[in-house]
């Protein structure tokens, strides 16, 4: 007996599939959308490490590249703060938009680290996150979350966060410019 779940029959998927392909296309036109927002967010952070560190932007983007992951590139952000402004409240603000970034990061890594579930129309239907909990009997690994109503509020919403995100990172970086000189 195989351990493998069973495979789907994808010639039924297929012949289905044209029915219920704008269900599918909404829900990846917002995964995409939420995906470039978020992307676009975390190069935004690249400006403010040029202003931090005093230096040319190009500098600026191969330091934060060549830092392996965003919670580094960050952390690297929020030291450089401390360490470069005498003004806590630039600190504070640079410590804030982390924040925001930091809660729509969690919803995006949901969709890029998930296995997609459909049903036999093609329609997805579910999202298996990948995620390893320890809990007090053992691990779980996979939380099943639906795409209702709810979810798809939740993407729209985290895409609406990170687009103010967007504009308050570059409402902010002339006073950054100017506290640090």
């Amino acid at each position: 007996m195989s351990r493998l779940p069973p495979a789907p029959d994808f010639n039924a998927i297929d012949a289905v599939a044209p029915q219920t392909a704008d269900q599918r296309t909404n829900i990846l036109t917002l995964i995409g959308n939420l995906i470039f927002s978020w992307s676009n967010n975390e190069s935004m952070f690249i400006y403010l490490l040029m202003v931090l560190l005093k230096t040319d932007f190009n500098s600026a983007a191969i330091t934060f590249i060549t830092l392996n992951t965003t919670r580094a590139r960050l952390d690297l952000i929020r030291r450089l703060a401390k360490s470069k402004s005498a003004d806590p409240q630039i600190v504070r603000r640079i410590e804030r938009l982390i924040e925001r970034f930091n809660r729509c990061t969690r919803i995006r890594n949901e969709f890029n680290h998930c296995i997609y579930r459909v049903d036999d129309k093609g329609n997805i239907t579910h999202a298996d996150m990948l995620r390893v909990v320890e809990k007090k009997d053992g691990l779980s690994i996979v939380t099943t979350k639906e795409f209702d109503d709810k979810r798809i509020r939740e993407i729209v919403n985290t895409i609406r966060s990170l687009k103010q995100l967007n504009r308050d990172i570059w409402e902010f970086l002339p006073e950054l410019e100017r506290a640090i000189g």
